[in-house]
């Protein structure tokens, strides 16, 4: 694809963020923009100089001159709008998660095989600079054999849409499933998970599921590696956290417990007091197109008062990397990571860990169709 590919963003909420980053992109261009409320469109589309203004989705699909969306829209929204969009012929790229149904993401994952289209969740958990760090440690060998990983991701949902009051934690897990599986270029083959502790009645109401906490261990196919993830949305005191801990055989990293203090790395060997060293990460900038690479610095965030931001702290500084990803897999016809079936093993890992919270924590597999 030798011409600038066009965007057009679904949702602009937390998907305006991404618009000046594409802006900037030389391979891209933002196309057109969608949202229901017709004031915050025009607000957002004169803000960034965007003529093409949609409220209406189906009318997105319709023209021709989109090469993809990137929908930004409620996570209920998500299944429902890739599929439409890829029916259409259009690419996509999608906030987490892929759905909340095997269903659903079967249905996606058969789609994007049928037409030959791109599909791409995006996961900014293994686009953050702290996860680009780890990698690149692991790949240079730095940390050894992988013995064991863990992610946590605890987060007080008081205060946010009420959309979130139904959501059960696990199905929305992909930010600590897609870093223990990602690092090791593994999928989840089966999984084990145990419920714990009870949210109040009126969410236990909504969103049907009555544990607090839900902790699963995932087995790694073709590997002697497992990881152990938790979540949490209500009812538990914990500040925000997406942690990530890689335990090697010559080093191993462990995120701080409380976030903005220094990470840790243990290195094998040492005299006790001197095995845990405090690390500032690096940022990973140069591995974009230059026009891009102040994005991932948090003073280009132009909605800093976005929950996400004030919880997420930027996320990593993965926009950037997550929109060069899309951008470059379409210009050079390859699979973005993740495509669609990792990114549905990602996204069912958690749908399979809450049947098997329900279940007393029995073994559920993997849907076939995630492993392929």
């Amino acid at each position: 694809m030798s011409k600038p590919v066009n965007v057009a963003m679904i949702g602009l909420g937390f998907g305006s963020e991404f618009i000046p980053i594409y802006q900037a992109h030389p391979d891209a261009n933002v196309y057109a923009i969608c949202q229901r409320n017709t004031e915050k469109l025009n607000k957002v589309g004169n803000q960034f100089g965007i003529e093409k203004r949609f409220t209406d989705y189906a009318e997105v699909l319709k023209d021709k001159n989109v090469d993809f969306v990137h929908i930004n829209s409620p996570i209920s929204e998500h299944a429902r709008m890739s599929m439409e969009a890829l029916k259409a012929g259009k690419h996509v790229m999608c906030t987490v998660p892929m759905a909340t149904t095997i269903e659903d993401c079967q249905q996606i994952c058969e789609l994007v095989k049928s037409t030959g289209l791109k599909y791409m969740m995006a996961e900014t958990v293994v686009y953050s600079r702290e996860f680009l760090f780890i990698k690149e440690m692991y790949q240079k060998g730095e940390l050894g054999k992988i013995q064991h990983l863990a992610a946590s991701h605890p987060q007080d949902m008081d205060g946010w849409p009420d959309y979130w009051e139904k959501m059960i934690p696990m199905h929305y897990a992909t930010h600590v499933v897609s870093p223990c599986l990602g690092l090791v270029n593994g999928r989840a083959e089966y999984v084990s998970c145990f419920g714990s502790g009870t949210v109040r009645d009126d969410i236990a109401q909504k969103s049907g599921n009555k544990f607090a906490v839900e902790s699963c261990h995932i087995k790694v196919k073709d590997s002697d590696v497992t990881a152990h993830i938790w979540r949490f949305l209500y009812d538990v005191a914990r500040q925000y956290r997406e942690s990530f801990d890689v335990y090697g055989t010559k080093r191993s990293f462990e995120w701080t417990l409380v976030e903005h203090e220094p990470h840790i790395i243990h290195t094998a060997k040492k005299p006790e007091p001197e095995i845990p060293t405090k690390v500032t990460v690096p940022d990973y900038a140069h591995l974009l197109p230059e026009p891009i690479r102040k994005f991932t610095l948090p003073s280009e965030i132009h909605d800093s008062e976005h929950l996400s931001f004030i919880q997420g702290g930027g996320h990593g500084g993965s926009h950037p990397h997550l929109v060069n990803e899309m951008v470059s897999a379409l210009r050079d016809n390859r699979d973005p990571w993740p495509n669609a079936t990792l990114s549905a093993n990602w996204t069912c890992v958690g749908i399979c860990a809450h049947q098997s919270a329900l279940k007393g924590g029995e073994i559920v597999k993997l849907p076939a169709f995630t492993l392929e």
